[in-house]
């Protein structure tokens, strides 16, 4: 039997260093963005654990941890 792979504890007797915690970015409607795969965009709408995004064709719902577009 294998034990999952989830967060595991960090002892303080560790010599290691704990693994940092993720930031997550908060976004704003207004707020211009860039993204890896569909370029630069508006933040149009903002919920609990997404963001509407309007690149100009098209408008793209981001979900988070948005790993792949940052604030401009």
């Amino acid at each position: 039997m294998t034990k999952s792979a989830g967060s595991r504890r960090h002892l303080a007797s560790s010599p290691f260093t704990a693994d940092p915690v993720p930031v997550i970015e908060q976004y704003a409607v207004g707020d211009h963005v860039s993204h890896d795969a569909h370029g630069v965009g508006r933040v149009i709408d903002v919920e609990s654990a997404a963001v509407s995004v309007d690149f100009g064709a098209q408008t793209v719902r981001v979900t988070s941890p948005y790993a792949k577009m940052t604030k401009l």
